[in-house]
């Protein structure tokens, strides 16, 4: 699907008599991201090559979405976590429901939130986007809106006349494309038990400059505090892996004053190292208790944040020491787009 993306992507781009693209999924999602037990698998069967060469085709459109020339409209209709949001949200219009479910659920897994989460999560207001990567907490539709992930909030059932009525638009004006989507738009309201209401506590805890400090911090404000929301946000931290929260942390800091472009390159040297194992296995675990074997109960190691020292979390972010490896080389220039293309 990603090669496939990325064939459509830079054709359009090219095509005068393509003015827009409107992005959406096939059935009750829009996109729950990879399937990342079959991606491990593959990774077991071919080797982390395998892995390297997927992560960097996924970068590389994450890349090309972000410079599109043209406007992008993403319906962002059910199910959007992982890598489907990286196929959407660095588009220009991102269009929320009341169906929308959103999460980077990835330090569940002993990953991290990638695909240039660094970057747009890191531009979420206060401390928000700490909170989203981190505790990888579900978002609708409205708080999507509210946080600024979404651009617009639309009722599911006007979505085919939205798309309808975008259809007929004959520019790429994105002025243009904005006041059509903006006659489908609503101003939907947060519910009460919204993580946004919390954002006060939020931006308390999750300004720390440490995981340990955020979680300290969260305990004691349940302590005098009674408050479902902050014992589940402890409880979510305490469950991810110790390593894949360290390396988060850093990322979302780091990708607060970096580029898109620099924030993909930087996730690419993280993500290579996770999947050659190469200072922690528990990608593969999370992989195996969560999507496999379905126990719940992985085995992170090390499997104590203070265990996981700076040293370990520094070699993330380092270059890969091997012949068969190299940097994400992303194509700065238009030009640059077709030696993508004759590689696909």
């Amino acid at each position: 699907m990603i090669k496939e993306l990325l064939r459509y992507f830079i054709a359009y781009e090219k095509d005068d008599g393509v003015k827009l693209l409107i992005v959406k999924g096939k059935g009750r999602a829009f996109c729950a991201g990879g399937d990342v037990a079959a991606g491990v698998q593959s990774i077991y069967n071919e080797g982390w090559k395998w892995g390297a060469d997927f992560f960097r085709n996924q970068y590389v459109l994450n890349y090309i979405i972000a410079t599109f020339m043209k406007p992008q409209v993403s319906l962002l209709n059910g199910i959007v976590m992982g890598g489907g949001a990286g196929i959407s949200l660095h588009g220009r219009f991102r269009v929320a429901t009341e169906k929308t479910v959103f999460a980077m659920p990835e330090t569940a897994l002993g990953l991290f939130p990638d695909v240039g989460a660094s970057y747009f999560l890191s531009r979420l207001p206060g401390f928000y986007g700490e909170y989203v990567a981190l505790a990888g907490p579900r978002l609708d539709g409205a708080e999507m809106l509210a946080c600024g992930l979404a651009t617009h909030f639309v009722q599911s059932n006007r979505l085919l006349l939205l798309e309808e009525s975008i259809k007929k638009v004959d520019t790429s004006n994105a002025f243009a494309v904005c006041g059509i989507i903006d006659q489908f738009a609503q101003q939907p309201s947060l519910k009460e038990h919204s993580s946004l209401n919390r954002l006060e506590i939020i931006n308390k805890c999750f300004s720390k400059s440490t995981v340990e400090e955020i979680i300290s911090s969260l305990e004691q404000v349940a302590s005098n505090l009674a408050d479902g929301w902050v014992v589940a946000t402890i409880q979510s931290l305490k469950k991810a892996s110790p390593s894949s929260l360290k390396i988060t942390l850093r990322s979302i800091r780091e990708g607060r004053t970096q580029t898109v472009q620099e924030c993909l390159h930087r996730e690419y040297r993280m993500v290579c190292h996770v999947v050659r194992g190469d200072f922690s296995r528990d990608f593969f675990e999370g992989c195996r208790a969560i999507l496999v074997d379905k126990d719940q109960n992985p085995r992170w190691m090390p499997p104590r944040l203070e265990q996981v020292h700076g040293e370990a979390v520094e070699q993330y972010f380092s270059r890969i020491d091997d012949p068969q490896w190299d940097d994400l080389n992303l194509p700065t220039k238009r030009s640059h787009r077709r030696n993508i293309e004759s590689k696909l």
